[in-house]
């Protein structure tokens, strides 16, 4: 599967929250427009998509909630959130 392949069949997955799609859909979009005209071309320099982002994660974990699906135990990794140190 290309890479282009797979950024395709992850932005036309449905999200855990049917109220939540179009967010997903409008984070993905913008997230790989940022990626493509910006990172890969070297301007690392700040996320525009980050407030998409924060309400896109609200509405999933509202979702989450909703249908009692246990997240007990699951590491989440996002923004604030730091590796472990390795200790050498």
């Amino acid at each position: 599967m290309t890479s282009e392949c797979a950024a395709s069949a992850a932005a036309a997955m449905n999200s855990v929250g049917e109220a939540c799609t179009d967010m997903k859909r409008e984070y993905d979009q913008c997230f790989n427009r940022w990626f493509a005209e910006k990172f890969l071309k070297g301007d690392g320099s700040g996320d525009p998509c980050t407030d998409l982002f924060k309400r896109y994660q609200q509405c999933v974990q509202k979702a989450i909630k909703e249908k009692e699906i246990p997240i007990e135990g699951l590491e989440f990794m996002g923004r604030g959130k730091e590796k472990p140190e390795s200790s050498s």
